[in-house]
Parts: C-alpha cells; sequence; structure tokens
C-alpha cells in the first residue's frame, strides 16, 4: 500500500468519524428540544397525545383549583384556552391573570399534563414565548415603558 493510499484511507475514516459523531450530537439535541406553543396553536394545529412540548399563556380567572399537591388550571391566550393539570410544588408566584409556561403533554383528553410550570418574576416581566402568542392572537397592547398591559377582551 503506498503512502498516499494510507493518507486517503486515514482522512476518509477521520470524516466517517466526524459524521458519525455529528450524528449522534443532533440525534440527542433533537430528543431534548421542546417546542413552544400557545392553546391557539395546540387547538388549530391538533398536536398529538404524548408529544412533549411547552404551553404558555396567561393564567385564566377563577380557572385554579387546588386539592393538595394537585392544582388544575387553565391557560388562555384570549382566543382558545387549554385545561392544565399539574402535580408538584406551584411557584410562589403563580396566580391568575398572570403569564406561566407549563413543560408536558397532553393527555387523551385534550387536558394538559404538566411535568413542569414556570411562573413570571416580576410585575414587569412575561416570558417571550407567551408575549409573542398574545401579540399574535391581538391581545397584546403595549404602552411606552409598560409592556404587560392587555388589550381588552372582545
Amino acid at each position: 500500500m503506498t503512502r498516499k493510499r494510507k493518507r486517503l484511507y486515514a482522512v476518509l475514516a477521520l470524516v466517517a468519524g466526524l459524521g458519525v459523531a455529528t450524528a449522534l450530537v443532533l440525534s440527542a439535541f433533537s430528543d431534548n428540544l421542546v417546542f413552544f406553543h400557545s392553546p391557539s396553536d395546540v387547538v388549530e394545529k391538533h398536536l398529538p397525545a404524548d408529544k412533549r412540548f411547552r404551553i404558555g399563556g396567561l393564567v385564566q380567572e377563577g380557572s385554579v383549583k387546588r386539592d393538595g399537591l394537585l392544582t388544575e388550571f387553565a391557560v388562555t391566550d384570549m382566543r382558545h384556552t387549554i385545561a392544565v393539570r399539574y402535580t408538584g410544588l406551584m411557584p410562589d408566584l403563580f396566580r391568575e391573570g398572570q403569564g406561566v409556561v407549563a413543560d408536558g403533554r397532553l393527555d387523551g383528553q385534550g387536558r394538559f399534563i404538566a411535568s413542569e410550570v414556570l411562573a413570571k418574576h416580576d410585575e414587569n416581566y412575561m416570558p417571550p414565548e407567551v408575549a409573542e402568542a398574545l401579540k399574535k392572537s391581538g391581545q397584546w397592547h403595549e404602552k411606552q415603558g409598560d409592556h404587560t398591559k392587555l388589550a381588552a377582551p372582545k
């Protein structure tokens, strides 16, 4: 075997190894990738049950029901509403009318079973995904210096 051929095989083996490593990294990345959807997206796109994603919006007024560690509430983007069920400790700042993002899956009845719930951390913050979903629904109303005001429901 000539020197050129040995180098060619070494380069090909290196390229193949890099290809396999890249494929493994991308596979691991796609398995851990979680998409964000608003309640309107969930209803309009008919997302399949048992597919993991994040849902975000506002906690609907009057929807929170607690029984020990079990909390049921509704997330809305002012166009559509999705029922959410979560077992565990809720964030201290979780309350009705505030922005929330929940990570989990839909069950067979269209209810979202959350494995994690994230609440906004102060009065001037709303998760960017929730703000974007509200802007898409036409419910977002910006005033100078205050980005958390919503347009009046229609």
